[in-house]
């Protein structure tokens, strides 16, 4: 009965405690929940969407590259890609059989996708028209499709280095579409699909479908006429030639506009795949090469700005043999005593030497960096190279001597003929430029021009000009390199290549090049020809000057640039490169034309 008392005693109070206990629970599990249906309420919600749907990521159209009249160069075309949803495909035996016959894919390759225990997966993407409407015809279960954009170029092989390629997800890889991705691309959209309980079944849920942002136009400098022109020419006298490759550069000398550039062996960038790598590459930007007596110009105008030499001043050219730290250099033709004229329509190697040597290792220097040798241009354009300019402290006895007349020095097609445009505006070292215009929702953005530098005053190109358009004439080196009608200012260049095996100069292998602007008295563009490696002949004046006389004479006609005579184009407008410069000047004056100062490199006068 005692212990009968005490249990009794003892219940009461332990239901009160469950009670309590219960009551305890209950309040801890409401609180939580008004916490996660309140204050948490968004951040749940979206783990349950992760949870449930699948973003299919779609891509943003890319914008669209045109030349500088508005000719498209690159653009989008809308093409299906084929996916597939596993669990709904009924026989993935039967539909992979079926999709291996119209996609060309092994059937193998295609089971392994349709018996994935994913959700989602891709079955070929950016199919033609023609194998989507097979595959409609075949009313498979489980295979969908959606539109992608698929990136083509009309032009084929025309400026295929330049404008490069992008990949199948649309990312720039090469050129133009590569340094200008983030522009081109634009912003990604996405397709929402919705998986069921068990993860398998996936549907558009309510046809949700964010938009992409397509990405802006590019509007280049380029000319797709000039362009044909250069690369028509460069041609022909590669395989005439048998030469390895070559390139050709059309400026506009006032701006650093890029008119054409064209490479040789070509490149199609809609055969990317069937392509070698190093075809993408453009060697006109990120290749150097010794320039040989195109670099003449450099040595002449240094001279020339320090008042050490004048163009009549005579030159003992040593009857075409002169020692220097223990070798002998040699002139192709042996020359006595001849003006310094003469000597660079001549390319007296010996002549344009004692000219240095009065000249000094340091003011060579400063000259070669001034005209923009041994570093980036800055060209819009990915790959760009520095060249080959070593400082004076490495270099050897010999080096004055060789870097004078463009040997023990690396340079690329772009900056010697920006460099020879330095002689053709006035004295001013340009940007090239390579974009003109950049359109998009917002409205554009027009790249101007930009001076980097003055180089040389203007009395000293006019002296230059006189004495290139001397190399262009019936007396001079490139007397193939003349455009009837107008006067041309130009170098001639053939260098002997380093052969890599032995280390020391090839006797068979040369880079042929003509460098000049045209007309010569007030310059509508500058224009680079080079090529390497012709078999046979080599000097410049017989393999690149003719090229650059074709090319010019096409595109003078083609701007209606009035010969220097008579014009066969009554209302052509005159050429308007000192205008171009003025107007240079005044945009620039507080910020660019400032720096000069900092930047003159001749004697205070």
């Amino acid at each position: 009965m005692a212990q009968q008392h005490t249990t009794d005693h003892f219940k009461p109070a332990s239901l009160f405690g469950v009670f309590f206990l219960m009551i305890g629970g209950f309040a801890l599990i409401l609180v939580r929940l008004v916490f996660i249906q309140g204050i948490e309420h968004e951040r749940w919600v979206k783990r349950a969407d992760r949870a449930q749907e699948k973003n299919v990521t779609i891509e943003a159209e890319r914008g669209t590259i045109y030349d500088r009249k508005g000719k498209i160069l690159a653009m989008n075309l809308d093409r299906p890609s084929i996916y597939a949803i596993p669990s709904e495909v009924q026989n993935p035996v039967s539909v992979s059989k079926q999709l291996a016959l119209i996609l060309g894919l092994p059937q193998n390759q295609l089971l392994k996708q349709l018996r994935k225990k994913s959700a989602f997966v891709w079955i070929k993407r950016k199919i033609t028209h023609e194998e989507m409407a097979k595959i409609e015809a075949k009313q498979l279960k489980g295979i969908r499709y959606v539109n992608e954009s698929k990136r083509t170029y009309p032009r084929g092989p025309l400026m295929g280095q330049l404008i490069g390629f992008a990949g199948l997800d649309n990312q720039g890889l090469e050129g133009v579409e590569l340094h200008h991705d983030a522009t081109l691309r634009g912003t990604e959209g996405a397709i929402i699909l919705e998986r069921d309980a068990y993860g398998k079944s996936v549907f558009p849920k309510d046809l949700q479908y964010i938009e992409p942002t397509p990405g802006k136009d590019l509007h280049l400098t380029l000319d797709e006429r000039i362009q044909y022109i250069s690369e028509r020419e460069l041609d022909l006298m590669v395989k005439k030639t048998g030469a390895k490759g070559g390139t050709a550069i059309v400026m506009d000398p006032w701006t650093g506009e890029i008119l054409s550039m064209a490479i040789r062996p070509e490149f199609d960038p809609n055969t990317v795949r069937t392509s070698n790598p190093s075809q993408w590459r453009n060697g006109a930007i990120s290749d150097f090469y010794e320039p040989g007596s195109t670099f003449k110009i450099v040595t002449a105008s240094a001279a020339i700005e320090e008042r050490l030499v004048t163009s009549d001043e005579l030159i003992d050219c040593e009857d075409g043999a002169y020692r220097v730290k223990g070798t002998t250099i040699h002139d192709h033709d042996p020359f006595g005593v001849i003006s310094f004229r003469q000597v660079i329509a001549h390319s007296s190697n010996i002549g344009t030497i004692k000219v240095a040597e009065v000249l000094g290792e340091d003011r060579l220097a400063s000259y070669i960096q001034a005209f923009g040798f041994g570093a980036k241009l800055g060209i819009d354009l990915s790959g760009e190279s520095s060249g080959l300019v070593r400082e004076t402290r490495h270099w050897s006895g010999r080096s004055l001597a060789s870097i004078s007349i463009g040997q023990e020095i690396g340079v690329t097609p772009l900056q010697m003929v920006t460099a020879t445009s330095v002689l053709a505006n006035g004295g001013y070292l340009m940007t090239p430029q390579i974009i003109r215009e950049i359109r998009g929702n917002h409205g554009e953005d027009h790249k101007a021009a930009h001076i980097q530098r003055r180089v040389l005053s203007e009395k000293t190109t006019k002296t230059m000009t006189d004495i290139l358009k001397e190399v262009v004439s019936t007396e001079g080196t490139a007397h193939r390199a003349i455009v009837p009608g107008y006067n041309v200012a130009g170098k001639t260049g053939t260098a002997q290549k380093i052969d890599p095996e032995t280390g020391r100069y090839s006797r068979n292998k040369y880079v042929s090049s003509f460098v000049g602007f045209v007309p010569a008295e007030d310059p509508v563009v500058t224009i680079l020809v080079m090529v390497d490696e012709p078999q046979g002949i080599a000097w410049g004046g017989e393999i690149a000057a003719p090229v650059f006389s074709n090319i010019a004479k096409e595109v003078l006609y083609y701007l209606k640039v009035p010969p220097t005579q008579t014009s066969p184009f009554p209302n052509a407008p005159k050429p308007v490169g000192h205008q171009k410069l003025k107007a240079l000047k005044i945009a620039n004056h507080n910020r660019t034309l400032v720096r000069d100062a900092y930047y003159e490199i001749g004697p205070s006068r």
